[in-house]
């Protein structure tokens, strides 16, 4: 029997996502029997336990060390800090590491894994190679382009990438070029090119089952409206929700129809605001045909979160490259992107410059986009088409072959 290790990165949700849907679909291919042990903390590691009850010998808890969060993303200045003294609870970063190490270094001894799937994490990277195990590094951020504000990240940039290149493949969630909707925030050396596969994003195919078309689903037919997301872990949600809220607040938004999707499990957050200012209930709004300006919910249902995609006009998100893959190569809809970190300034730059998306680093930004968009809009969809005819959405097969044929290397 063959032994996976599955190591879960816990910084946002993005790599969880990813190595679900991988393991949802490996074991169509794989035709001999296999065991799989699955690393992670916090958040991924609870989800873990949840997803896989009768697993849980399985599932490890392993402290990997992860940004501080602050009120927009991770806090650069108390991460830093972090490296040497503890913070918000935290240990100092030189100990985390340490220990992390220590730990993993004990499951590879104890677990002798045939094969290591990564997504994020570099630490088990390293060991896998020290002790000849093949490695695939999945990914799709390797040396991100940094803006001046953050030009003294570089040379933790340098350092990330070396350990990524360690790994036996490298690869990458993301349409080969030149569709690659991650490209600045690659930038691979020639020296490992040959290592690199470009294997497509991890769409999720399942099908939907379809339930009774809700009230909500009801009272937005016939509308105008654009959809905002707020998506990543606690710092990154909130930071993406108070760009809105500035957004908001803006005279030229009194009467621009919007639904924004919190990503909270908090049915509390589900309501309605009308076009009188006054809160209202969804069933309320649509008993009452309120004419409404807002609709906020904690969470869509899949068959929600499809009619609202269907029926948008544009999406405002942070510019996380999962949801810019989902929304502009799986939904062809045009992108309106208030970023957080770096990463998805790269993200949204490269699809303004395809004419996919509008980045936005300021308020009036957005108001422009949204303008911009209505206006061009025969030519944003021209475009997204042409990118959705060339989007790879079978990340997770392609992978799934790639593993197996290590498998069969190694044998």
């Amino acid at each position: 029997m063959y032994k996976i290790g599955e190591f879960i990165y816990p910084w946002g949700s993005g790599h969880y996502s990813r190595m679900i849907r991988f393991h949802e679909v490996f074991s169509d291919f794989m035709k001999e029997d296999f065991e799989v042990h699955f690393s992670s903390k916090d958040h991924v590691y609870q989800k873990l336990l949840e997803k896989f009850p009768n697993e849980k010998n399985k599932i490890h808890n392993i402290l990997m060390p992860t940004p501080i969060d602050g009120k927009f993303g991770p806090s650069i200045t108390l991460s830093m800090l972090n490296f040497l003294l503890p913070i918000a609870g935290n240990p100092p970063l030189v100990n985390q590491i340490i220990n992390y190490l220590r730990e993993e270094r004990k499951l590879y001894d104890k677990e002798k894994f045939d094969l290591v799937i990564n997504d994020g994490d570099m630490g088990s990277n390293i060991l896998a190679r020290n002790r000849n195990i093949p490695s695939l590094f999945i990914t799709n951020q390797f040396k991100p382009k940094l803006y001046k504000s953050r030009i003294y990240l570089y040379p933790s940039l340098y350092f990330i990438a070396k350990q990524i290149a360690k790994a036996r493949k490298i690869i990458v969630a993301d349409s080969p070029p030149p569709y690659t909707l991650c490209e600045f925030n690659l930038n691979f050396p020639k020296e490992i090119e040959k290592k690199v596969s470009y294997v497509g994003h991890f769409t999720n195919k399942k099908n939907i089952l379809k339930t009774p078309i809700s009230d909500l689903e009801k009272i937005i037919q016939g509308n105008d409206f654009g959809y905002w997301m707020r998506t990543g872990n606690k710092s990154t949600n909130d930071g993406t929700g108070k760009r809105f809220e500035e957004v908001f607040h803006q005279d030229e938004m009194k009467k621009e129809k919007r639904i924004i999707s919190h990503a909270k499990n908090d049915s509390a957050i589900n309501s309605v605001t009308g076009m009188n200012g006054k809160k209202y209930s969804i069933s309320e709004t649509l008993e009452k045909k309120i004419d409404w300006l807002q609709i906020d919910v904690g969470y869509l249902s899949e068959q929600e979160k499809e009619e609202v995609l269907s029926l948008s006009q544009y999406v405002v998100v942070n510019g996380s490259h999962t949801v810019m893959g989902e929304i502009l190569g799986g939904k062809s809809k045009p992108v309106i992107g208030i970023p957080i970190y770096d990463e998805h300034t790269n993200n949204i730059e490269w699809a303004q410059r395809k004419n996919l998306a509008i980045l936005a680093k300021k308020t009036g930004h957005v108001i422009n986009g949204i303008n911009m968009i209505k206006e061009n809009y025969e030519k944003f969809m021209e475009n997204l088409t042409d990118f959705s005819k060339n989007f790879v959405s079978n990340g997770a097969e392609n992978t799934a072959k790639i593993a197996v044929e290590a498998l069969e290397e190694k044998r």
